[in-house]
């Protein structure tokens, strides 16, 4: 018996529907993935509150209206590839591959990495592939993608995300400095990777991404 599905609900409908979140399968996703797996231990009864928490390696699982905001935006069908910037703690990772053909997620803390691919074989999510590396790179061998996603802020949108993007494909990112950003989507135009549209989803708060594109420390 799962415990946690009752408090999945109320967070669907409390937390989550109420605002403006409402394609129907990212709620659903939100109801069936068990969050409290991906949470320290000591942790697990705030699991399926309304902001973020601590995890390994001094970083964050995000508030569970940002995941579904992030999710929704992406606007993914079933059939996308899709690459994640920031593994961490998993939780997003499962969310995606509840609601895409593939993901693909960079994590750039092997520890963290190790211990999300363990819970998602657990949960049975076999259509994620996690690599260890600077995510700020993207993932080029396994390019173009429908969607991608960076769990981590960044100073500028980085330009070789952008261009990994199938034409038509959403790109959701944090920007701004290392304490306060804001959450843009971008939409390709065509194949010149400079021809966007870009959206402002709001103001949100992320732990800076470690990269060539990112911070250096």
């Amino acid at each position: 018996m799962d415990r946690y599905k009752k408090q999945r609900k109320r967070m669907v409908e409390t937390q989550i529907r109420m605002r403006d979140v409402y394609d129907a399968c990212v709620l659903k996703a939100m109801e069936t993935v068990p969050r409290h797996l991906f949470i320290d231990e000591g942790l697990i009864e705030q699991a399926y509150n309304d902001n973020p928490l601590p995890i390994d390696a001094n970083q964050t699982i995000s508030q569970p209206y940002i995941v579904a905001l992030m999710t929704q935006a992406l606007e993914l069908k079933g059939k996308e590839r899709v690459l994640e910037i920031g593994t961490g703690s998993g939780y997003q990772t499962a969310i995606l591959a509840s609601l895409a053909d593939r993901v693909f997620s960079i994590e750039r803390i092997a520890a963290l990495a190790a211990k999300a691919r363990k819970i998602l074989d657990q949960l049975n999510y076999y259509n994620v592939a996690i690599r260890v590396g600077d995510g700020s790179y993207g993932w080029k061998e396994e390019a173009p993608f429908d969607a991608i996603i960076a769990t981590a802020a960044v100073p500028e949108i980085p330009q070789y995300l952008v261009e990994q993007l199938v034409v038509g494909g959403r790109l959701v990112v944090p920007v701004g400095n290392r304490d306060v950003q804001t959450l843009y989507k971008l939409t390709r135009l065509s194949e010149n990777p400079q021809e966007v549209i870009k959206e402002d989803l709001g103001g949100c708060r992320f732990v800076s991404l470690i990269g060539e594109s990112g911070w250096k420390d």
